[in-house]
């Protein structure tokens, strides 16, 4: 491989993106060779600290299978590399046709999380948009965006990095801190040392678990009528803010009345936990409020009723008075920075988005389509055909649920383009496969919402037949004829430098500082001077807007479908969580790593194991309704997960655990997918 270092021998100082969370790096050269990554200690994130995906960023750069020219399928399924140039010509050409046939929102743009999201994101949005297509997809319709969709409906906002280390009480809800946001662990401790308490409440026994001071394992799916008998508790012992609901809310009384149902009793009914754990919570919370911090993890979001669940969740600590406070659930105040989206501009909402008519809260907040509904309209069952896909770092021929409908519908698309760092299951079905630039090879800008800080990552090196995000994007739109309208920069600096103009901040600045500048001084408790970002200004226990759409307006809750299954398939499959090494399909083709994690394996209780006649190490089939993997079995410990819950980890390229995970069922506020609730059978094989 060619790559052209800006620095023969040297120290770099950049951001990670081995994950979002971005820490600071310091990357070691020596005579134009990457020789180590170390962490950065200005960063206000990772202060000095990091985890073992971020040297691995070498691994990753340098590895052998790295796509490092386009590729080309023929008809007998071989691929062969081709120029820049043509693979441009032909895919513009194929895009033009399919616009002429069918119009232009039969072709879309997907986003996937392994390039990032920020500048990537909305180079994709603006790209589709100015084709003329409303039909933008992406990862965060089956992550992230029922948790931004939950707290959104309640306070205006979701906070996903919140002042831990200054709370007085931390209640982790289906999240694994140590595997998912390690820096988020020494800000705990922090907290923890200074007389904080913590609560766990997770199906599994993670890490983190060992250091609560409480830990409560409710039925899968059932965290609703956990939060919602601790808003009760609250309520009726008169443990809340007065003045915050009385001054700064709506829908309170009805909010009360229907928590009201939610007794210790029928709480330990619904979860199986045991009353007494479930009024020990309360009391910790009425105990140290306003300094409480609910922080959720994709655990939650990924149930039928993921959004209502968070709505209960982000109510309580509005209950408890912890908006805008320090240790609380902090209004951070963005980057007054300019945007690429062009939704102001060409909203092609007449062109009917795909799944805004199922989902109309997930495109009206979001601006996402929906990529479960996006196979039906591939497989003729649309308003309207999706002929042709532009995809970038996503992989769902691994990630989406219905594995067997997702690979039928991408390989009957007439053009499939993936930007990708390898040969992954989705780019073997692609038409073209792009050589994508790694965060090594790009230089954008980031904002640390929690520090109101923004920084600068470096790009460190070129690879002349590999490019980055903006210029891929750019070469289209210029084939297509909307380049010099839309993309007019020269390159990633000259975008970069306009998107900071109306800030005041300059890139030389940053450079200058690559743990970034302060862009705001905090301030707290906002709400009382500004309105909050909710149709009414105020917090909203319940919420009218989802009433127009149709939707309850209390955040109710509504028991997971499985529990009415047990007769036919006994078993309950968990999915979504991380392995420490791996993030998400990512990072498996890491020999070091592999070594570590080899093969897919379903995590079982013991007495399950024993009654079945499973043992470690044995072959195990899982069947759902719509199908059935294979892998090996893992027999835990029996603190280590219930006995009716399997757990298998979502990102495996062989045993895909979305062999049989439904696509439908799905949440009715954001449409996402019930990966943590699939019945299912298990058998040894």
């Amino acid at each position: 491989m060619k790559a052209n270092a800006i620095v023969q021998n040297g120290i770099v100082k950049t951001l990670c993106r081995m994950c979002d969370t971005r820490c600071g790096t310091k990357v070691y050269l020596r005579d134009g060779v990457m020789v180590d990554i170390r962490p950065n200690e200005d960063n206000p994130v990772n202060k000095g600290h990091m985890c073992t995906r971020g040297p691995a960023a070498m691994d990753l750069f340098y590895h052998p299978d790295r796509i490092l020219k386009p590729r080309k399928q023929h008809s007998d399924g071989n691929f062969s590399e081709i120029s820049w140039d043509q693979a441009m010509d032909e895919i513009s050409a194929r895009m033009l046709k399919i616009k002429k046939k069918y119009g232009a929102r039969a072709m879309s743009a997907w986003k996937g999380e392994a390039l990032g999201f920020f500048q990537q994101e909305e180079y994709v949005r603006r790209f589709i948009h100015a084709f003329g297509s409303p039909n933008y997809f992406s990862n965060d319709s089956a992550c992230f965006a029922s948790r931004y969709i939950g707290y959104k409906l309640v306070n205006g906002f979701y906070n996903s990095f919140p002042e831990l280390e200054t709370a007085d009480l931390i209640v982790l809800m289906a999240t694994n801190p140590p595997v998912c946001h390690p820096p988020f662990v020494s800000e705990m401790a922090d907290a923890v040392q200074k007389g904080a308490k913590l609560v766990v409440v997770d199906t599994r026994f993670n890490p983190i678990a060992c250091k609560a001071d409480i830990f409560a394992r409710p039925r899968t799916g059932t965290d609703g009528a956990l939060l919602w008998g601790l808003a009760r508790h609250l309520i009726e012992t008169d443990n809340y803010d007065h003045e915050l609901v009385e001054k700064y809310s709506v829908g309170f009384d009805h909010f009360a009345e229907y928590a009201r149902q939610f007794t210790p009793e029928r709480v330990t009914r619904e979860t199986g936990l045991n009353e007494r754990t479930v009024v020990q919570i309360g009391e910790l919370i009425a105990r140290h409020r306003p300094r409480v911090i609910f922080y959720p993890g994709a655990g939650l979001e990924h149930q039928e009723n993921g959004v209502n669940t968070i709505r209960v969740m982000t109510a309580l600590m509005c209950l408890c008075g912890a908006l805008d406070i320090p240790g609380g659930l902090v209004l951070n105040e963005g980057l007054d920075r300019r945007h690429l989206t062009l939704y102001d501009e060409i909203p092609l909402l007449d062109q009917n988005p795909i799944g805004a008519d199922s989902f109309p809260v997930l495109y009206d907040l979001r601006k996402e389509c929906h990529t479960m509904t996006a196979m039906d309209y591939i497989l003729g069952h649309g308003e309207y055909p999706l002929r042709g896909i532009v995809m970038t770092g996503a992989n769902p021929a691994v990630s989406n649920p219905n594995l067997a409908k997702v690979i039928k519908a991408l390989s009957s698309l007439d053009l499939l383009v993936v930007n990708d760092f390898f040969m992954t299951r989705t780019a073997q079905l692609a038409d073209y496969v792009l050589p994508a630039a790694t965060f090594l090879e790009r230089s954008e800008l980031h904002c640390y919402s929690k520090y109101q800080h923004v920084a600068l990552s470096r790009k460190i090196f070129d690879i002349p037949t590999v490019h980055d995000d903006y210029t891929l994007w750019k070469t289209l739109a210029d084939r297509l004829g909307f380049g010099e309208k839309y993309f007019p920069w020269k390159d990633e600096a000259a975008v970069n430098q306009w998107l900071l103009e109306p800030t005041g901040i300059t890139l030389e600045q940053l450079k200058n500082h690559p743990g970034g500048l302060r862009y705001k001084p905090q301030r707290y408790r906002k709400y009382q001077t500004e309105p909050l970002p909710t149709p009414t200004g105020k917090i909203e226990f319940t919420s009218d807007y989802l009433k127009e759409s149709g939707l309850p307006k209390i955040p109710e809750y509504v028991r997971p479908r499985y529990l009415g299954m047990q007769d036919q398939y006994p078993l309950v499959l968990q999915t979504g969580a991380r392995k420490p090494l791996f993030y998400h399909s990512r990072n498996q083709n890491i020999p070091r790593f592999r070594t570590e994690f080899p093969c897919a394996q379903v995590e079982i209780h013991p007495d399950t194991a024993s009654r079945l006649g499973i043992k470690s190490g044995d072959r195990v089939r899982i069947s759902s309704k719509i199908g059935s993997v294979e892998v090996e079995a893992l027999v835990v410990g029996p603190n280590d997960i219930l006995p009716e819950v399997i757990e298998l980890y979502h990102g495996w390229e062989h045993g895909r655990v979305n062999w049989v995970t439904f696509d439908r069922h799905c949440d009715p506020i954001s449409g996402f997918p019930p990966h943590k609730a699939t019945p299912v059978r298990l058998e040894k094989t």
